[in-house]
């Protein structure tokens, strides 16, 4: 494990990861938090799910968007922006649920938080590969993916505590903050921000969703956020099946404490087999691990079973981030991590509309089958990518047109 520490010893390193951890922490609680307060508030789990996968959507979308303009004009300018945008967004949901409003107006706020939900993940990503030297970068993504598996762990919990001890509405407003705080300080941490790369003299900035290798570990990362978000919800209606609701953040959390534990594990070994095919390993994994969910017959067994439905989610998205770096242009490391963290917010969206649906017409175990479908598509998609995912970074300038000049 020497490795991490060399990592965290290297200057400013250490506080780039606190910081990171502070923004990134609201990534595991918006969502929950909005479904505890909207189906506190309505009584219903599918209109709850229809307001978070609202969110989720705006966030996929509108991300790539806020990483390329990072990539152009510096990732302070657009953190401080959305920071203080975000803070609007959190407060008109808050107060749009909070009063019973129509389902239209709180989608609507919904869709106004997730615009301005800045993929910290991927800006954090970008900053690593800045940071450090490629011999410590696959472990500055298992680092991330470590932390990432730490947040799931504390903020399921978190939110839930504060949605049921103080207020439905805790939760958000708890979001709201911690964006806040994080925004600010990593904007303001100037060593690890990415320079934006001038476009060399006659040609278009080189633009990552024009990589074939982006656009299928995109598609992955849809399969496996589909899982992600039907598996959640599962665990929230499996919770309230077993009349202990507050046991949904536990089983969320537990799952979080396998991806941890093999996240820490992964990230030591030398891997002898390419990122290529740990990426299907994982994703084969992934999905196969989730089955069991679909037969829990007791909250106790749950909680076991939860722990080795995580086991691939962290090994999945480190060999998914060190794939990234080694095909996307490096003027746009940003924007491709973006993209990648949208399709899991939009698949996330998806999988979350789907497993509430599912769950409330069918029983838990509908929405765990859903979720083995996305992970099954992401296993697929792994193996007939092998290609380009092996082909590694296109040459300068090849991913962009030529600019015509004018005469």
């Amino acid at each position: 494990m020497g490795s991490y520490f060399r990592l965290l010893r290297s200057p400013d390193a250490a506080t780039l990861a606190v910081w990171g951890v502070v923004g990134r922490l609201p990534i595991a609680m918006r969502s929950i938090g909005c479904l505890m307060f909207v189906s506190a508030v309505t009584g219903s789990l599918a209109e709850a799910g229809a307001v978070a996968a609202a969110m989720l959507l705006a966030q996929g979308v509108v991300s790539p968007v806020l990483g390329r303009t990072a990539d152009r004009v510096g990732q302070r300018r657009v953190l401080l922006t959305a920071a203080a945008a975000h803070m609007a967004g959190i407060a008109a949901l808050t107060v749009s649920i909070g009063c019973g409003a129509p389902l239209v107006l709180m989608i609507l706020a919904a869709v106004a938080t997730g615009c301005t939900s800045v993929s910290f993940t991927s800006f954090m990503r970008a900053r690593w590969a800045v940071m450090v030297d490629q011999n410590l970068l696959r472990t500055a993504y298992a680092l991330e993916s470590m932390l990432d598996d730490t947040i799931f762990l504390l903020g399921p919990l978190l939110v839930t505590v504060l949605a049921s001890a103080v207020h439905p509405a805790a939760g958000l407003i708890a979001c709201a903050l911690l964006t806040l705080t994080g925004s600010v300080a990593v904007a303001l941490h100037g060593r690890s921000e990415p320079r934006p790369e001038p476009a060399a003299p006659g040609r278009r900035p080189e633009r990552a969703i024009t990589v074939p290798g982006v656009w299928v570990l995109m598609l992955c990362y849809a399969g496996m956020g589909f899982q992600f978000g039907a598996i959640d919800v599962t665990m929230i209606a499996f919770a309230r099946e077993q009349s202990a609701p507050g046991l949904g953040g536990v089983f969320l959390a537990l799952i979080s404490v396998g991806s941890l534990i093999a996240g820490a594990v992964y990230g030591a070994v030398n891997w002898r087999l390419s990122q290529a095919r740990l990426l299907s390993v994982t994703c084969c994994v992934l999905t196969l691990g989730v089955v069991p969910l679909a037969f829990a017959p007791s909250s106790l067994v749950m909680c076991f079973l939860a722990v080795l439905a995580g086991v691939a989610i962290s090994p999945g998205l480190i060999a998914g981030s060190t794939l990234l770096e080694s095909v996307c242009p490096r003027g746009a490391l940003s924007e491709g991590f973006s993209w990648l963290t949208s399709a899991g917010a939009l698949s996330i969206a998806l999988g979350t509309a789907a497993g509430g649906r599912l769950t409330e017409a069918f029983g838990f175990a509908a929405g765990v089958w859903a979720g083995v479908g996305g992970g099954a598509v992401a296993l697929v998609l792994s193996l007939v990518g092998q290609p380009v995912l092996r082909a590694g970074r296109p040459a300068e300038g090849s991913a962009s047109e030529p600019v015509v000049q004018e005469q």
